[in-house]
């Protein structure tokens, strides 16, 4: 039997919980009181369904084992083949998933199975794209925190599989203090003092500077571990490689577009930061097809 951790990428984790969390919470959503009602109407009991999930573009596949999760919580009848796993490349027109079992089970899944499909593998696309940008480069691609409310964990999962990696999975990972924090603070050097005697051992500080002379304090100060060079234009990020040289991990964000990547490698950062990859990846065009 094809369970959901079968199909997971193996370079990245997603708990089962939350697969079972996401999965449960969207059936809700779609079938309510009274469940599927057309299908109900016009189907009969036993009526079995052979169905094809196809990829309709190229692109990188994520939310598979979503999929599986949704028609087997629906149906324990249902039979699921699967012809890849998470993270793989495939072309327009390959069928993914092999589906036969209960008609009714079936038909219920299928907005649900490929809204999750078609979601994720598009942030999972758009981050291989960026990827593909910064071949012979050091440089990692993060995704943030601008997700979708109650999806994080899945769309963080769907960078990993795009060859992207994570930032912060909540504001209890690590500190990054950003311009607010500085302004309410007092400044770098007082909200970084008052930072470094807060933190445990394991906790790195990262903090946010718009400018060389905010750096340059940041670096005389010895206080941080990783600053973010918030929408630096690419003379004054390689300028800030330089001022650095290599004492602090340097992440670059703001404004990062798939233009601009390139350029942004070449200037010897160590990290992107973008928040394009899960709030502006489109979506995959994926099908669910009954195969007569």
């Amino acid at each position: 039997m094809t369970t959901p951790a079968s199909l997971l990428n193996p370079e990245a984790f997603l708990s089962p919980l939350a697969i079972d969390e996401a999965v449960q919470r969207a059936l809700d959503e779609d079938l309510g009181r009274a469940g599927d009602i057309t299908s109900i109407a016009t189907i009969p009991e036993k009526t079995q369904a052979h169905a094809v999930l196809i990829a309709r573009q190229a692109g990188v596949i994520a939310g598979l084992p979503l999929a599986v999760a949704t028609l087997q919580k629906l149906s324990p009848d249902i039979n699921i083949q699967p012809h890849f796993r998470d993270g793989a490349a495939v072309a327009a027109g390959l069928h993914m998933l092999t589906i036969s079992g209960p008609a009714r089970a079936v038909l219920a899944g299928e907005r649900t199975a490929l809204n999750f499909v078609g979601r994720l593998s598009g942030i999972a696309t758009l981050t291989a794209d960026y990827v593909r940008h910064t071949a012979g480069t050091k440089l990692r691609i993060c995704c943030t925190r601008k997700t979708t409310p109650g999806l994080r964990a899945l769309e963080k999962y769907a960078v990993r599989c795009g060859g992207g990696f994570n930032h912060r999975f909540g504001l209890d990972d690590a500190i990054l203090i950003k311009d607010n924090h500085i302004a309410v603070a007092g400044g770098i050097t007082p909200v970084l003092k008052r930072a470094r005697a807060h933190a445990g051992h394991l906790v790195r500080i990262e903090i946010e500077v718009d400018n060389l002379t905010q750096l340059r304090e940041v670096l005389g100060s010895g206080l941080a571990d990783v600053v973010l060079l918030d929408n630096m234009d690419i003379a004054t990020l390689s300028e800030a490689v330089k001022l650095a040289k290599g004492r602090l991990v340097l992440e670059a964000s703001g404004g990062v577009t798939q233009n601009s990547i390139a350029r942004i490698a070449a200037t010897g950062v160590d990290y992107v930061s973008c928040g394009a990859l899960t709030h502006s990846a489109p979506n995959f065009d994926v099908a669910l097809d009954i195969d007569a």
